[in-house]
């Protein structure tokens, strides 16, 4: 049985946990053993699931938290990635406490899964838990809910009486923008679509609401939904406008479970060096949000300052089990997506970034997990990867990366700490100065900032097109694939350059200069193929000896990028 409170935190009802005492000899105990606290899994996507498991002790820190997991009533379980051991930090006014922590990947809509979740502790403390959990189901209209035909001149009218259920359909014409104050339920929810030829000339404010939709509406201006509840944003089209500060759709208040889809968001800031960088010429962020269950999927952002946003500092609320997937961002300015303050648990995940000035941001991550999972990178002016202002927690897997200068290159000036990263591949060069930022000098991974004794890199592909395969580890340097291998964590490392594509791709040496957007997947005889490491619920399913490097599996079809 499920139980589900009012802020959309799911468990088990009925629960059964069964505790093991470790065999004689199996560890010290004391401070060694685990205590294990309550577990949750707050706020449920679409496609995921967020599973936290709060502990004390450990202090020798080789407690273990694995996951099981399939559909109620099916057989066989399936094992998701182990949960990530998240030791109790503080950092930027923010604090959390020890726990395992992680997400189950890519599951159905609307299905309830069984969950068997395993703390194995040699010192004390093994215990196995057993709950369940139900994702969010596609949100869709009521079924055979009233329709209502408007026009510009009947809108605020029938907008005044519209109840739980109803469905405005816009009729073509031009509408003043407005402020929207009627809720719908979860299963009535109300709807205002837009045909052919209808044209939003301002701002949408939806404040305070609840299930409400708003589909197929081209917007010259803005969408503003703080506060706002299970709000739907799909397949509109939002052209941003200096009157509303150059933003696309955003929430400036805590929100919960948006689904934010197939929309194009095309933003004020042009693809020039000035614009480069959080004090360039640049305005506007295209999708922004705060508050936990976010689902932002299938969009094509293009022309911002950053793409798609969380909030930072001060402003940053309940920022966690958040969905960021199968986006297309291009031309923005300073981040593509910027997971900045991300409490846990968000998903970063397929989306495709060509021509950004940075990539993915994680500036910084609340401890974690942050996970940055299949994203196809080309042309991070300045870099890939932004995990800044003493970042805990990120997680890289199976990302592909080609760019100007140094190919994962971080320069924090404060630790990177609890990095783990699987399974990618890092291409760069020559590199140079935009902006007065520099690119890096072309070295393969340059990571001085890292704090390797929490941190893990491992079976990634590496490569320059200077010909040298040079950079550093925290204090450990290397010049050679076998000092790379020898002196840090990527004992599976491998070299590669720009022909294990399968398609030609160019060295993005010249940043500035548009080009389209190539084709990332490898050839199925190159160094990258079967070269990766196994990782339960992310690479399943891989078709030769072992899984292939970089975001997508060769001979594969590609993913779809921004709106379906």
């Amino acid at each position: 049985m499920l139980a589900t409170d009012a802020a959309g935190n799911t468990s088990g009802a009925s629960a059964v946990a069964r505790a093991t005492t470790p065999a004689s000899g199996g560890g010290g105990g004391g401070a060694n053993a685990t205590v294990v606290g309550a577990t949750s899994l707050p706020f449920p996507t679409l496609h995921h699931l967020t599973v936290e498991w709060a502990f004390s002790g450990d202090a020798n820190a080789n407690g273990v938290a694995t996951v099981r997991y399939r559909p109620v009533g099916t057989l066989p379980w399936r094992e998701a990635l182990p949960l990530r051991r998240v030791p109790a930090g503080s950092n930027e006014g923010f604090s959390w406490t020890g726990r395992h922590s992680g997400s189950v990947f890519d599951l159905q809509p609307g299905t309830t899964y069984e969950l068997e979740l395993t703390l194995t502790d040699p010192d004390g403390g093994t215990t196995t838990r057993t709950t369940v959990a139900a994702t969010r189901p596609l949100p869709v209209p009521m079924a055979n809910a009233p329709t209502k035909a408007v026009t510009p001149a009947t809108f605020a009218s029938i907008a005044a009486g519209a109840q739980p259920g109803d469905v405005l359909l816009l009729g073509a014409g031009t509408y003043s923008g407005f402020d929207w104050s009627r809720s719908g339920t979860q299963p009535m929810p109300i709807v205002l679509r837009g045909t052919s030829g209808v044209v939003i000339n301002g701002a949408i404010n939806l404040f305070n609401q609840s299930h409400v939709h708003l589909e197929g509406l081209t917007v010259n201006g803005r969408i503003r939904f703080n506060g706002s509840k299970h709000v739907v944003i799909q397949r509109c089209t939002i052209n941003a406008s200096s009157t509303y500060g150059g933003d696309g759709i955003v929430t400036y208040t805590r929100a919960e479970n948006a689904y934010i889809a197939d929309n194009v968001v095309t933003g004020l800031t042009q693809w020039a060096e000035d614009s480069l960088g959080a004090s360039g010429n640049n305005l506007g962020e295209g999708i922004v949000v705060t508050g936990p269950g976010h689902v932002i999927l299938h969009n094509r952002v293009t022309g911002f300052r950053d793409g798609i946003s969380l909030l930072e500092d001060a402003e940053a609320v309940d920022q966690f089990s958040i969905d960021v997937l199968n986006n297309d961002l291009s031309g923005n300015a300073d981040d593509g997506i910027e997971a900045d303050f991300c409490f846990h648990n968000c998903r970063v995940v397929r989306n495709r970034l060509t021509h950004n000035f940075i990539a993915l941001s994680s500036q910084p991550g609340l401890g974690g997990p942050t996970y940055f999972i299949r994203n196809a990178i080309y042309n991070a002016v300045h870099v890939a990867f932004k995990p800044y202002r003493g970042s805990t927690g990120d997680v890289l897997l199976h990302n592909t990366v080609v760019k100007n200068g140094d190919a994962f290159g971080v320069y924090a000036g404060r630790p990177v700490t609890g990095l783990y990263a699987r399974n990618n591949l890092f291409l760069g060069g020559p590199g140079a100065t935009f902006n007065g930022y520099s690119s890096g000098t072309g070295r393969v991974l340059h990571l001085p900032d890292l704090d390797v004794a929490s941190s893990s890199l491992d079976h990634d592909g590496v490569g320059s097109t200077t010909g040298t395969l040079t950079g550093s580890l925290g204090g450990a340097t290397f010049n050679s694939l076998q000092t790379l291998r020898t002196l840090t964590t990527e004992a599976h490392a491998v070299q590669v350059d720009l022909t294990v594509f399968s398609t030609p791709v160019a060295y993005p040496s010249a940043p500035l200069t548009l080009s389209a957007t190539p084709d990332l997947r490898i050839r199925a005889d190159s160094a990258a193929a079967n070269a990766g490491q196994p990782l339960a619920n992310v690479n399943e399913g891989f078709s030769g000896l072992a899984p292939d490097l970089g975001a997508v599996e060769a001979g594969a079809a590609l993913p779809t990028y921004g709106p379906r």
